[in-house]
């Protein structure tokens, strides 16, 4: 059976025996609060819990790294959205120890993708074409400064509304402890 069956199956038998109930929210973040994080999967039940966040309390981005390595992508854009049409007032960009994005090397990922099937010549024409892969790619080593260098993207955003607080945090994936690298207040 693969993966997607198996979800398909636990799916039907959810909502049969309505098992969303619990869940049940407005599509508003009651605590007027995003959070982006890490797509890490020890920060799936951890971190909500750790911040004290239920179903409906805030907007949720989930992205490698807790990067916000754009002013004008998709995370970004996701901030905008919250802060505009959903009433968020209050960002909180939260990385992680032992991230795995810290651990990323772009040249190791790009031979990693050769080594899975995508031709050298489809590598060499994005390169040719002013995409830089390698930089695209690139891990970070210093998970708070890559914290402070996100919430300096959000704050200093042009289109971010004054009063918006943007704060910084990084957390233990195992304890949930979390540590303050920056306050907006």
């Amino acid at each position: 059976m693969s993966r997607l069956t198996e979800i398909l199956e636990h799916n039907r038998r959810f909502v049969a025996d309505k098992g969303y109930a619990p869940y049940q929210t407005s599509n508003l973040p009651d605590k007027k609060l995003v959070v982006i994080s890490c797509m890490d999967t020890r920060l799936v039940e951890l971190l909500p819990k750790a911040m004290n966040l239920k179903n409906g309390d805030a907007n949720v981005i989930k992205v490698a790294g807790a990067m916000v390595g754009h002013p004008f992508g998709h995370v970004m854009q996701s901030v905008l959205v919250a802060v505009y049409n959903l009433g968020a007032e209050e960002v909180c960009v939260v990385g992680h120890h032992r991230c795995g994005m810290a651990a990323t090397h772009a040249k190791t990922l790009l031979e990693t993708m050769k080594s899975r099937g995508i031709p050298a010549e489809t590598l060499d024409t994005l390169a040719h074409s002013g995409i830089r892969l390698e930089e695209w790619l690139a891990g970070f080593s210093d998970v708070r400064a890559e914290v402070r260098k996100s919430v300096a993207t959000i704050r200093s955003h042009p289109l971010l509304p004054p009063g918006v607080k943007v704060h910084g945090l990084v957390a233990d994936p195992d304890t949930g402890e979390l540590e303050l690298v920056e306050s907006g207040d």
